[in-house]
């Protein structure tokens, strides 16, 4: 069935910067929200007013940032995986939203009482390296290589969701192409 893709390497990606970036990302966050617990958390004047709402927000910003960092890893790979521009760029777009939103998750656990705040910041540092080399492997996606996204959203610079696709004037039939069975 993949005789021709014998030689394709389906662990590529894990040899590109970003996805390595990624994957220390999420043993960072998983290292830092490993140790942290409610009971931990510090108490100020708010938290103490609405005790049962910071609990529930301290854990459910964990869950959130331990969500958001297992998934650019996944993202990734299946950018990869797909090698079609406007797939590429649906996975980058989910991708730079799940960083951004660690960043939200953390101020998130700041806010709730989270103790160890000098954690945050790096890994704010974290993902603000992990922007860069976001944005230069976006730079490598090939624009020439791509279905026309008909929602709009994903089309490589000039193409439209309403453009003819050349592919539509290729003659088809169900029957020479089956033949027999």
């Amino acid at each position: 069935m993949f005789e021709d893709d014998d030689d394709y390497d389906l662990r590529s990606h894990e040899k590109l910067p970003v996805f390595i970036k990624a994957i220390e990302l999420y043993n960072l966050v998983d290292s830092l929200l490993k140790g942290s617990n409610k009971e931990d958390r510090v108490e100020t004047q708010e938290t103490k007013e609405h005790e049962e709402y910071m609990e529930h927000f301290f854990e459910s910003s964990k869950d959130m940032m331990m969500a958001n960092a297992m998934l650019i890893p996944a993202k990734i790979a299946g950018a990869e995986g797909g090698d079609i521009y406007d797939l590429r760029m649906e996975n980058a777009a989910i991708i730079r939203k799940a960083a951004r939103e660690i960043i939200t998750d953390a101020r998130g656990l700041q806010m709730s009482g989270f103790p160890d705040i000098e954690y945050l910041d790096l890994l704010r540092n974290e993902v603000d390296q992990f922007r860069v080399l976001f944005a230069k492997w976006v730079k490598t996606f090939d624009q020439e290589n791509y279905i026309i996204d008909r929602w709009g959203l994903f089309n490589p610079p000039g193409v439209n969701y309403d453009d003819h696709d050349p592919d539509d004037d290729i003659p088809f039939n169900a029957d020479d192409f089956l033949g027999d069975l």
